[in-house]
């Protein structure tokens, strides 16, 4: 849908010697008069909308309008606040999108209280770059700015915020305190020295007053404004002080925008849109973020209930938890976009992997579903007790991000921003589908949200029925890696081997001895240069571990071996700058600059500037180097033979492109991406990848390091399985390798592949581990195969044991028995029971070891 902007505001009027362009300024009325009459035709305007019918009502809602049913909901609306409910007919459960009893808040003040009634919030920049916003409560129903439309099954919202109205921009930045004694304070009673007193603070070493733009909000800033006034101030004052002063302050239009939410039912769901052609704002103030509903369903400070954030695996916060001082909870869907400035995250923090949030109750629970926009979407949780009363979940969109370019001329250093060229082209959409109370678990979530991907094709089809001789054990090895060696004190680049196939055969051989089956071999690091490989658009399998004819060999040998062979590759992520021109093929951000990654020091847990970095592809580019890899792939492998694929970062990362140019911003980039993934699919037939983004699950027969955990952020009490809930038995899947991973206890690692109804992972190579020593590998030091395969092995047989009565049938159920004793069930009544403790447990009739499991139930 073609995204709508407001033209930009433009009025030109001439007071005195001042040209203002685009711009709102305190004028006499008559002044005011001709500016309005100039400027009001490119003003968005409100659509007049219509009276709703109430077509039912119910006496819980009595304030409210029935508008919208069908079998399974109710949808009503309040005229007056713009809010809306929801009420479950089989269940009786009523989701509201504010508070019933927030005017009781005792904890909420001032904007909190109005947030409280908004159902959305628009944050925007100014033309400094500062962040400012506005809700829906205070600046669009408080000025009776808002209109409705019916909908054959729901209701359409229009909200206008903001008014034309005087702003803090009609009061001088600073003023010298004879002025300010003299020409203000002199004119005006005690009310009004004490708005001014309260507006603005005496700077005695500058002999100025200067404005304090926090306290000049609201109610304040009004009795400033009519304290102006009283006084007799002028524009003409104000340009003066501005020029005595050296303030360039660019005078900007009115701070309208414009925003349409639409709700409609869609049989046991209730579909909230904000259309992107509904969006409009003025080109001096950019949209940052909408956030939609922010107190749907929120749950008060006497009520038990947890929500659901996708941090990783999944996790819950309790409410009223009492962790007030920590932050609340904020992730970006799909992880962050590469193209921005990014805060340092420990790599202990795992990404967002499914749009989805929740909120349970004992009575019921809903789950929120982002359907569109989830590439730019941000989900939003915090508890009670901090700026009011409610635990909630929410999510957000951003519409134009903001950098900083810093100029420097001789002493003089001066940051400005940059907005991004174009708004986000997409619609913003969220599913809200809700469980009655026997479902109202995160099981139930999962389990909703599992029936649902498979309605829409959002999963491969399930394995079950399918005889596997074994689960799978994942194996990655390197290849080679490119190091920097010298000849008579000439650097050069050199190839170095860490597993040649030859090498890689013994390897594989040694496990099938162990009884170690269903094995699946990742291969990194086998063209190109190794494992920091140039672009694959082109593709030469390195000689150093043993060249195409001895990868065709290997091809072989795997496939009549019964194991999975998945040459990997990286897309996204350009390691070489080889035959690759940054300007021209890297995306840019918003500075326009090639965005670059560099590798992340583990022990300091910050990006390494000193390594090489690699350059993000352009999602423009990724078409075409998709194409010409897949060709390069069937050159290498035999034409009857289809070559499956092992995916480094496809499925792991989405990044934009802000060349304005050829601007690709997150939401278009997915769409490039999945249909990479969808070519790939075709071609390989099996695909392996790193990560598991919810838009990826649909390509890939199996993942590695899927999150296995959350992130444990402090405001988090339970870290869940509920992406296990979610693909199990239509995708396997494995974390880290363990001989990379921080589990120093291999019992521990057992335990979790036994929970979580995961497959053993390990990365090694053939080389003696000092080779990869002081060089840009170092972190793969201890990956020799030989000090960790009769370990794995081991751990093989007994997760093996366990695990393949499962294989291929989806997981029912998880829930914590005890502390520390987890129980997972599967389809057909079969479960496990872990116990992590170092004690032995007595739960649920079973007796459970130390450090132990049991299982039971239909396991076949």
């Amino acid at each position: 849908m073609k995204y709508a902007v407001a033209k930009k505001i433009t009025g030109m009027l001439l007071i005195g010697s001042l040209l203002l362009s685009g711009c709102q300024v305190s004028l006499s009325p008559q002044a005011r008069e001709a500016a309005a009459a100039v400027d009001q035709a490119d003003l968005p305007s409100l659509p007049p909308g219509e009276q709703l019918k109430s077509s039912f009502s119910d006496p819980r809602l009595q304030d409210m309008i029935g508008i919208a049913r069908n079998e399974a909901l109710q949808l009503f609306i309040d005229e007056k606040t713009a809010e809306i409910a929801v009420l479950d007919r089989e269940s009786g459960q009523i989701w509201r999108s504010n508070p019933a009893d927030r005017e009781q808040d005792g904890i909420a003040a001032g904007i909190n209280k109005d947030l409280l009634s908004s159902q959305a919030r628009l944050s925007f920049f100014n033309n400094q770059g500062q962040s400012s916003t506005v809700n829906s409560y205070t600046d669009s129903i408080g000025h009776k700015q808002v209109s409705y439309e019916a909908m054959p099954s729901g209701v359409r919202v229009h909200y206008q915020f903001g008014s034309t109205e005087r702003s803090i921009e009609d009061l001088p930045v600073k003023i010298s305190k004879e002025r300010f004694e003299q020409k203000l304070l002199a004119q005006l009673d005690k009310a009004g020295e004490r708005a001014l007193k309260i507006g603005y603070t005496e700077d005695k070493e500058e002999g100025i007053y200067v404005r304090i733009d926090k306290a000049l909000q609201g109610l304040q800033l009004s009795r400033a404004l009519k304290a102006f006034d009283t006084a007799g101030y002028t524009e003409e004052d104000l340009a003066q002080d501005h020029a005595e002063h050296g303030i360039d302050q660019e005078r900007s239009g009115p701070r309208l925008f414009m925003m349409t939410l639409e709700y409609e039912l869609d049989g046991e769901n209730l579909l909230v849109s904000v259309p992107a052609s509904g969006i409009h704002f003025p080109e001096e103030y950019p949209i940052n973020t909408i956030s939609v509903l922010e107190y749907f369903g929120a749950g008060g400070m006497n009520e038990e209930g947890a929500i659901f954030v996708p941090d990783g695996s999944g996790a819950l916060i309790h409410f009223n938890n009492g962790k007030l001082q920590y932050p609340g909870y904020q992730q970006d869907v799909y992880g962050p976009d590469l193209t921005m400035k990014l805060r340092e995250a420990g790599s202990a923090e795992a990404k967002a992997r499914l749009p989805v949030f929740g909120l349970i109750r004992k009575e019921g629970a809903f789950l929120g579903i982002i359907e569109e926009g989830d590439a730019v979407a941000v989900v939003n949780a915090d508890i009670s007790g901090k700026l009011n009363s409610y635990n909630n979940v929410y999510p957000s969109f951003y519409v134009m991000n903001k950098s900083d370019v810093t100029l420097q001329a001789s002493d003089m250093v001066r940051t400005l921003p940059k907005f991004q060229k174009k708004p986000t082209a997409s619609d913003f959409v969220v599913r809200y589908a809700f469980v009655g109370g026997e479902k109202a678990s995160y099981s139930g979530l999962a389990e909703l949200y599992r029936n649902y991907l498979l309605q829409t094709g959002g999963l491969p089809e399930q394995q079950a029925g399918k005889e596997q001789a074994g689960i799978p054990f994942y194996l990655k090895l390197f290849g080679g890696m490119t190091t920097r060696q010298h000849m008579l004190g000439i650097p050069y680049d050199s190839t170095e081997a860490l597993t040649t196939f030859e090498e890689a055969k013994q390897i594989l051989s040694t496990l099938t001895e162990k009884n170690v089956s269903n094995i699946q071999v990742r291969y990194a690091g086998w063209f190109n240069d190794g494992l920091h490989h140039r672009l694959p658009d082109s593709i030469s399998v390195d000689g150093a571990i043993g060249g195409k004819k001895g990868m065709r060999e290997f091809s072989d040998y795997a496939r009549e071996a019964g194991i999975g062979f998945y040459p990997d590759i990286a897309l996204l992520n350009v390691q070489s700058k080889k035959g690759f021109k940054p300007n021209k093929e890297a995306s840019r951000t918003l500075t326009q600059e090639p965005a670059v990654v560099y590798p992340m020091n583990q022990a300091l847990q910050r990006r390494d500037r000193e390594r090489s970095p690699s350059y993000v592809l352009s999602p423009n580019k990724l078409d075409q180097v998709t194409t010409e890899m897949l060709d390069e792939m069937k050159s290498i492998s035999k034409a009857e033979q289809a070559q499956s694929l092992s995916l480094k970062d496809l499925a792991e990362q989405l990044n934009s492109d802000m060349n304005p140019k050829k601007l690709l911003d997150r939401t278009e980039a997915l769409g490039v991406v999945t249909k990479a993934l969808e070519q790939i699919k075709q071609q390989a037939g099996s695909v392996v990848a790193e990560g598991g983004n919810g838009y990826a699950l649909p390509y890939v027969t199996g993942l590695t390091d899927a999150p296995m955990n959350s992130s444990q952020f402090k405001l988090e009490d339970e870290e869940i399985p509920f992406f296990q809930l979610v693909v199990h038995g239509n995708i396997s899947y494995t974390g880290s390798p363990y001989n990379l991973s921080t589990y120093t206890n291999p019992r521990q690692y057992v335990l979790k592949l036994i929970e979580y109804g995961a497959s053993p992972y390990f990365a090694w190579f053939n080389a003696p581990n000092h080779v990869v020593k002081q060089t840009d590998y170092d972190d793969l030091y201890a990956a020799n195969y030989e000090q960790w395969v009769d370990l794995a092995a081991e751990m093989y047989n007994e997760v093996n044991q366990t695990n393949l009565p499962f294989a291929g049938r989806s997981m029912k159920s998880h829930e914590s028995l005890a502390e520390g004793v987890y129980r997972t069930t599967y389809d057909g009544g079969g479960f496990v029971i872990v116990n992590y403790n170092d004690f032995p447990i007595e739960v649920e009739g079973q007796s459970v070891e130390a450090q132990g499991y049991v299982t039971g139930g239909e396991q076949l």
